[in-house]
């Protein structure tokens, strides 16, 4: 089942599937951050910085299969498979958009 997904998300899934670090960035605001592994990353330049990084040290796939939006942002529920610790997993990408770009965006188990 194919789930839509609004376009900032969707585009951000595109990027990171191509292991396009610079893409992903650019799907953020400048002022973005990104909260990930009890780590934080601030700005475009950190936000490159941490996917390129992830995408040296590992090889994934990220297959978002359910979406939730509330007044809290875009819950995206997306099975990741990879050569990383405790793989397979499904995570939680909790997106914060602010027009046609994230604000923020938090993974959680």
């Amino acid at each position: 089942m194919k789930i839509q997904l609004p376009r900032p998300i969707a585009a951000y899934f595109e990027a990171d599937r191509s292991c396009n670090s610079d893409a992903v960035a650019e799907c953020f605001r400048p002022d973005a951050v990104v909260k990930d592994e009890r780590k934080v990353h601030a700005g475009r330049a950190s936000i490159r910085r941490w996917k390129a990084d992830a995408a040296t040290r590992f090889t994934y796939t990220v297959d978002p299969f359910a979406v939730e939006t509330d007044e809290h942002g875009t819950t995206v529920t997306s099975h990741v498979t990879g050569n990383f610790p405790g793989s397979p997993v499904d995570l939680r990408y909790v997106f914060v958009l602010d027009g046609d770009s994230i604000a923020e965006l938090e993974i959680v188990p």
